[in-house]
């Protein structure tokens, strides 16, 4: 039986939106929620019934504001509002993102702070339960003013225009898929469009996946890590907990532990606990102080993203006061603005080039034969063989690119709406960019991790059970070298094995979960 994720404005999770996201819930909102929905809609229909002039429900948009809309042309102000914004440049947002994209929107509209009528609710509902999915392009969010293009091509589905994707993620006519599950459009009534497309959706997507990705890439790289540790025979004398007790900071602290509990029971570590090395390189040293600033790095933007699934993100927004009905019932306000997702978003994507620069180094701690007292690059035959030499020739491409990625797309800004919004985010832009970077990180670490493995083929000692088993299952695809062959494919599956989670869940399955 399929779950379901219902809405209510206050508790939806990251996790939650991944599930929505790739399809594995059904959704609704909750009773409490559509209380609150009916509510805030009665004060949009008492403002228009009683002549009253507020912004974003009788008036024009942005620089536009101070035009008064006749009664009889709202509902063409709004879907006039849908049809010029959707105006979207660049590749198709994937279908797993547009789905986090309105699943998002869905639960900040329910709030009851927007005003929305239901039936658009209902649409959006219907659309992710039967799984019709608006076709979005990516590039067009100046992420303020919400991310209004990519937002307005998803809401001109739900009025039967447009494009939707079908089976194989190919663009096809709206109206054409409506016909076929026998749904029609909506229509459109006051400040409806604007509420669908004046919000954080598209960014706040765009970082949920990248935190979906990272809540399994992180602890992967500790145990990544750890096994390059193996290889390389490095102390775990570094991760004493009174190292850590004397400069106490929580993600230092935690990866520590991690590297204990990993280690523990180490028959490599055993076998060398003796050795005269007095020192291990910054790389394996100083890795809990490194992974450990990336992790409350990771925090840091975790509780951003939790507090932002959650929040009402359009303009205006409706308190609603039945006691004293009017326009104070209104506030023009500043929710859409998605400064807090992109100085996160940039701050993660900066960290993440430190995990995979120290892990870069790592790779060549385990090549150079002058470190590792490992044959050149991990060949059988040197010389003749180039072994795994160019493995760390694309780390430190797809690294270059991390690079790329670790400069700030917020430290940029345009004005816009003939000077009424004279400063913008960039949200959407720096959010897509952590997205990206999680996947070059991915890259990286599938680097080492292959490295490690294949370092672990010169000792006849067993590693530690955590360490064994992620071995185990990098074989599954990529066998013990026997000789040069391309280690592309094996490279690239690795690097979304690691991306997905799956291997990290079924190891902790069979060992325990590595403390978070």
């Amino acid at each position: 039986m399929r779950p379901t994720v219902s809405f209510d404005g206050t508790t939806l999770t990251p996790a939650e939106v991944e599930r929505i996201a790739t399809n594995n819930a059904d959704v609704n909102i909750s009773e409490d929620a559509w209380h609150k929905v009916h509510t805030a809609r009665n004060v949009v229909d008492g403002i228009l019934s009683r002549g009253e002039t507020v912004y974003g429900i009788n008036t024009g948009f942005g620089a536009l504001v101070h035009q008064r809309i006749s009664p009889n042309d709202l509902a063409q102000l709004q879907t006039n509002l849908v049809r010029s914004h959707a105006t979207g440049l660049g590749d198709a947002m994937s279908r797993s993102s547009v789905r986090a994209m309105m699943a998002v929107r869905i639960n900040s509209l329910v709030k009851g702070h927007s005003g929305v009528h239901p039936d658009v609710l209902e649409q959006l509902l219907c659309f992710l339960n039967k799984d019709i999915i608006p076709y979005v392009p990516r590039i067009g969010s100046l992420g303020a003013s919400g991310d209004l293009a990519p937002l307005s091509h998803m809401a001109l589905a739900l009025l039967g225009e447009g494009m939707v994707l079908d089976d194989k993620n190919q663009p096809v006519p709206t109206h054409e898929a409506l016909i076929h599950h026998g749904l029609i459009g909506i229509k459109l009534r006051a400040k409806d469009g604007l509420s669908l497309i004046n919000g954080t959706s598209q960014m706040l997507a765009f970082m949920t996946l990248a935190e979906r990705r990272l809540s399994a890439l992180l602890p992967l790289a500790d145990l990544i890590l750890c096994t390059s540790m193996e290889a390389r025979k490095a102390s775990v004398k570094p991760s004493d907990p009174r190292v850590h007790d004397a400069r106490p900071h929580p993600g230092q602290n935690l990866v520590a532990q991690r590297i204990r509990t990993i280690m523990q029971d180490s028959p490599i570590v055993e076998s060398h606990s003796d050795c005269d090395r007095v020192q291990d390189a910054y790389s394996f040293r100083c890795a809990p102080q490194v992974h450990g600033a990336v992790l409350q790095r990771y925090n840091s933007m975790l509780e951003t993203l939790e507090i932002e699934l959650n929040s009402a993100t359009d303009n205006p927004l409706i308190f609603p006061d039945p006691k004293n009905p009017g326009p104070h019932e209104v506030i023009s306000q500043g929710n859409f603005h998605g400064e807090v997702i992109a100085l996160a978003a940039d701050a993660m994507s900066a960290a993440l080039f430190e995990i995979g620069s120290i892990s870069e180094r790592r790779i060549d701690q385990m090549l150079d034969p002058a470190r590792s007292e490992l044959p050149p690059f991990l060949a059988r035959n040197s010389g003749l063989e180039s072994g795994l030499m160019i493995v760390q020739y694309v780390a430190g491409a797809s690294l270059a690119e991390l690079h790329g990625h670790a400069t700030p797309r917020a430290a940029f800004s345009t004005t816009t709406s003939a000077g009424q919004e004279d400063h913008v985010s960039m949200g959407a832009t720096a959010a897509w960019n952590l997205l990206e970077a999680t996947q070059r990180l991915s890259e990286v670490l599938a680097c080492e991790l292959l490295v490690a493995c294949e370092a672990l083929e010169f000792e006849s000692i067993q590693p530690a059970p955590y360490v064994l088993a992620l071995k185990q299952r990098v074989r599954t695809i990529a066998k013990p070298l026997d000789g040069d062959r391309s280690t592309s494919k094996e490279l690239i599956d690795i690097a979304e094995e690691l991306s997905d989670g799956a291997w990290l869940a079924r190891i902790e399955a069979e060992l325990g979960r590595i403390p978070r």
